[in-house]
């Protein structure tokens, strides 16, 4: 499709915030033509990331999730199609195959299908009283189980696992909390930030143990009623959460010659895009299921962040129209645990250098900054900025990240001059990219 005047229909898979983004952008722009988006899930399209926060602690509703109320989505003149899975594509014919046997024709396809929880068959799949955190089901069936108390086990200390197991810290449910990592969540935020996390659980009373793996969920009569570590202890448990990570939602997409990421001959798994969300001809993706190229690097990424999902929607929105979409803006995460609320832009990791330029650790209140090294270990550039309980000099440091500005030489009380000049200048484009 090289124009939006061939774009009649538009069909959306997938009831994201990405899909959502491209609908409102392309309706945004003056397209007047059939909107279709086919969700997998019940209801209107909702937000993710409250699942394991608010949901999860009974301090929202459903209707808080939602991404727009009833009045906002029915403007946008979608034809919503809920609870409905599609399971192939035919680029050839362009059309999209449902499972209660309908088939979509399309000008242009837009696959925003997310990903999927990973459940490893040998780790419960199937028994009472073990599941994942995924979707809206999974969070409501969980916070249940959590409210008749007992025993939570939880397989993975990353985003889900931690912050569901500070929920239910919250509502004094016991907690064990496995890891074979040496700290919770230390691949994304370092082991600086990480053992600040680490005590946090400690602290809280979780039986934190890292560096261990589940090797057996036991049960009886068909309900989980344990753990068994690969030291050989056992954990009792009225519930367990798998929560191992996630894998893009690609498989009703085999044979449909969609292109797809393979880990060992791409790197990344999910729909292979350019740097513009194109896969095919008049075929996008957007979301945790996609995988842009980045053309400074020349490899596919996935970006799991939900502001990422937005800025994908509406780029993909924009080409569509024949525009040229916005720059895009930084990768933005946040985590609440206990008194912690983790806000990070940028990039960071366990790989990566970490320094505090604001606060202590110790006293928990702190913003630092993260650098990729160089082939001598040595960071150049501020790549990326966390920080809790500072949000006034998080907002600078943000943009020393967007601005890729000079890594600090020490750890320094309070930003650099040029940071803050250029905070100033820039203030009307930072809030653009929030």
């Amino acid at each position: 499709m090289s124009a939006a005047t061939e774009l009649h229909r538009l069909v959306v898979v997938g009831g994201s915030a990405a899909g959502l983004g491209v609908a409102e952008e392309v309706r945004r722009r003056g397209f007047t033509g059939d909107l279709v988006m086919v969700d997998g899930q019940p209801g209107l399209p909702y937000d993710r990331p409250p699942l394991s926060k608010q949901l999860l602690a009974g301090e929202w509703e459903v209707e808080r999730l939602l991404l727009r109320p009833r009045d906002q989505w029915d403007s946008l003149g979608v034809t919503h199609l809920p609870d409905t899975a599609a399971v192939r594509v035919d680029a050839d014919a362009s059309t999209v195959g449902l499972a209660d046997g309908q088939e979509l024709g399309y000008d242009a396809l837009v696959i925003a299908t997310g990903a999927e929880a990973m459940h490893p068959p040998s780790l419960g799949a199937g028994l009472h009283g073990v599941q994942v955190l995924r979707n809206l089901p999974d969070a409501l069936r969980l916070r249940e189980a959590l409210g008749h108390g007992g025993r939570l086990v939880v397989m993975g200390a990353g985003f889900v696992g931690a912050e569901a197991a500070a929920v239910a810290r919250g509502m004094n449910v016991p907690v064990t909390m496995v890891d074979p990592l040496p700290l919770p969540m230390v691949n994304v935020l370092g082991e600086d930030v990480a053992g600040l996390l680490e005590s946090r659980h400690r602290a809280a009373g979780v039986d934190l143990r890292c560096g261990r793996k589940v090797v057996e969920v036991r049960a009886h009569d068909n309900r989980a009623t344990g753990v068994v570590l690969d030291d050989g202890h056992v954990v009792e448990a009225s519930t367990v959460l798998v929560a191992v990570g996630a894998r893009p939602a690609v498989g009703w997409l085999a044979g449909s010659g969609v292109p797809l990421g393979n880990k060992e001959r791409d790197g990344v798994e999910g729909v292979l895009c350019d740097a513009r969300g194109r896969a095919a001809e008049r075929i996008w993706a957007v979301g945790d299921v996609a995988a842009w190229l980045d053309p400074a690097t020349g490899r596919h990424l996935r970006s799991e962040h939900r502001l990422a999902a937005t800025e994908q929607g509406r780029a993909v929105g924009a080409a569509l129209m024949g525009a040229e979409p916005a720059g895009p803006a930084l990768p933005y995460f946040w985590s609440d645990q206990y008194d912690l609320k983790l806000q990070s832009y940028g990039s960071t990791g366990r790989q990566m250098a970490f320094t505090v330029v604001e606060g202590s650790l110790d006293e928990g209140r702190f913003v630092g900054v993260y650098g990729h090294r160089d082939s001598a270990g040595h960071p150049h550039r501020i790549d990326g900025v966390l920080g809790n309980g500072m949000a006034r000099a998080l907002r600078t440091w943000r943009q020393a990240a967007h601005d890729r500005a000079p890594w600090p030489a020490t750890a320094p009380a309070t930003a650099p001059a040029a940071v803050v000049a250029t905070t100033a200048a820039s203030d009307v484009r930072s809030r653009r990219t929030t």
